[in-house]
């Protein structure tokens, strides 16, 4: 009998062998495109996102599960619209950090969140403002909103509970923007590192608690870390430390933690697999990075699960039909036998993605997907 995807799915977090490889695209923002512009195609009109890929096949990546809720004592969090932008104001006894956001309407269905215009710590007062933030927030557990959202996710996936970002990194990309957290970094590091420690502390405190006894199986934790932005010496100074303490307590709770790979990490995927990472999902590969699903086989081999292997832009026109069809092929010879592998698009199917592609690469994960994968050697092409 053929296995679920949601059988499969814990079948490699077992490390166990699924009866084919799983395939579990994210397809919302070209859903969400296609409500937006009215070019829905005939056969998916009136259809849920949930409806169109059961349609097209797929697994779902169930990605809106929560184990808790925020909540903020002894502050007033005030929010408003002004124009395009949304602002955000952390009023504290000690100050107020002010963050804004652009979210342009006439994007709506092409991107996921909007743009950070400021951050929250412009100066060096900020901190003390941000730490009695973070001081201040709690994590309340919503466990049997959790139980809900699995039962209606049902055998067509398992929810995959997004649960924030390390210290180091939530300060470079939320806190102050990779523009000025080096120089941050640089000009002020004790004051960086107690926020860092704060941020730390709190979160082993009041979060890995709730994450660790809820029901959930499987925490994303940690977004977009690259080469560049995110460089071996840095991340092992303030990466590393982080995730082998706190997928130690995961672990030893029966979870599985997941990092979001969408950006180059070849120099990098030997430092995901020593922090303990158990998945690199939305994992990108060359031609949209330089690094290979080659290279992160070799590095990684079956201690990190990949969730990707499809570059987005071999979905597009582009990407000549024939050289598409090479691709996805080649994948499944790089991949063979197939463990520790869900074959997934990085990051999204785009709302320029031909939508014959996705279903073709369902023809070709039922014919060449079976476990374990035996595919004909010749030219690599991934």
């Amino acid at each position: 009998m053929a296995m679920t995807n949601r059988e499969r799915l814990l079948a490699v977090l077992d490390g166990k062998s699924p009866d084919r490889i799983p395939w579990i695209p994210r397809l919302q923002l070209w859903h969400n495109a296609r409500l937006a512009e009215g070019t829905m195609p005939t056969r998916f009109r009136g259809m849920t996102l949930r409806e169109v890929e059961q349609a097209l096949r797929l697994g779902t990546p169930a990605r809106a599960g929560r184990v808790f809720r925020e909540r903020y004592e002894g502050m007033e969090i005030v929010v408003r619209q002004e124009g395009t932008d949304e602002v955000t104001e952390y009023v504290t006894p000690v100050g107020t950090a002010t963050r804004r956001r652009v979210i342009e309407q006439h994007l709506t269905g092409y991107a996921d969140s909007g743009i950070d215009l400021v951050h929250p710590i412009q100066s060096e007062r900020d901190y003390d403002i941000w730490e009695y933030v973070v001081e201040h927030t709690h994590y309340d557990p919503t466990y049997e909103e959790y139980r809900a959202y699995e039962t209606k996710i049902g055998d067509d996936g398992l929810p995959m509970v997004a649960a924030g970002d390390c210290p180091f990194h939530h300060f470079a990309l939320r806190l102050v923007g990779y523009d000025r957290a080096y120089f941050e970094l640089n000009d002020r590091p004790a004051r960086v590192e107690r926020l860092f420690k704060v941020m730390t502390d709190v979160e082993r405190e009041r979060l890995w608690p709730v994450l660790a006894h809820s029901p959930a199986r499987l925490f994303l934790h940690g977004v977009h870390f690259d080469s560049q932005m995110t460089p071996p010496r840095l991340f092992e100074r303030y990466i590393t430390p982080f995730y082998q303490e706190m997928s130690a307590v995961l672990h030893s709770h029966g979870k599985s933690l997941a990092c979001h790979a969408d950006d180059d990490t070849r120099l990098i995927l030997r430092q995901t697999r020593e922090a303990g990472f158990d998945m690199a999902e939305c994992f990108t590969t060359a031609p949209m990075v330089t690094c290979t699903l080659a290279e992160a086989r070799a590095a990684w081999g079956t201690d990190v699960i990949i969730w990707g292997g499809i570059p987005s832009v071999i979905l597009e026109e582009t990407t000549p039909e024939a050289e598409f069809e090479a691709f996805v092929r080649d994948v499944f010879r790089t991949i063979a036998p197939g463990d520790a592998f869900i074959l997934g698009v990085a990051d999204n199917v785009m709302p320029h993605s031909l939508i014959e592609r996705v279903e073709r690469i369902t023809e070709l994960v039922e014919t060449l997907g079976t476990y374990p994968i035996r595919v004909p050697e010749t030219t690599s092409a991934a």
